[in-house]
């Protein structure tokens, strides 16, 4: 039997509200968002910071054991996809950063009402099915 697909959510944000996100981990000017995310155990991780984090484990422990390296060096370094990546963040729930169908889509759904063109842009589901997202850029 094949493993249950897991889920993952992100929103993109407008820079402002990036800018406060990144500056304030209780997301207390957006009340809207905040009470969300306290209803379903979800934090916020920013893509850009996950990236750098990355980055700096595959240093510390040696990149040979870290085949996005490079990639996702290069993409930190990039300042249009910096500009990108800080805009964008990942939900986490209970802790996770994938969780079951049924978390995905609730919150996915109170997410959607919260789209605006100064705030919440964005809302992305991604999948753990490998063929339904992009593979790693082989080098």
């Amino acid at each position: 039997m094949e493993p249950a697909l897991q889920f993952q959510l992100r929103i993109t944000v407008s820079p402002e509200l990036a800018d406060t996100l990144h500056t304030d981990p209780t997301y207390a000017s957006h009340s809207a968002l905040r009470d969300v995310l306290r209803r379903h155990d979800a934090t916020l991780k920013c893509q850009f910071d996950a990236f750098a984090d990355y980055v700096s484990e595959a240093e510390r422990e040696g990149t040979e054991n870290y085949p996005l390296y490079q990639w996702t060096r290069e993409t930190i370094e990039n300042p249009e996809k910096k500009a990108k990546y800080l805009r964008s963040f990942t939900v986490y729930v209970n802790g996770g950063e994938v969780y079951g169908k049924d978390a995905a889509d609730i919150l996915e759904n109170e997410l959607l009402q919260l789209v605006s063109e100064d705030g919440i842009q964005r809302v992305s589901r991604f999948d753990t099915n490998p063929a339904n997202n992009p593979q790693p850029p082989r080098r």
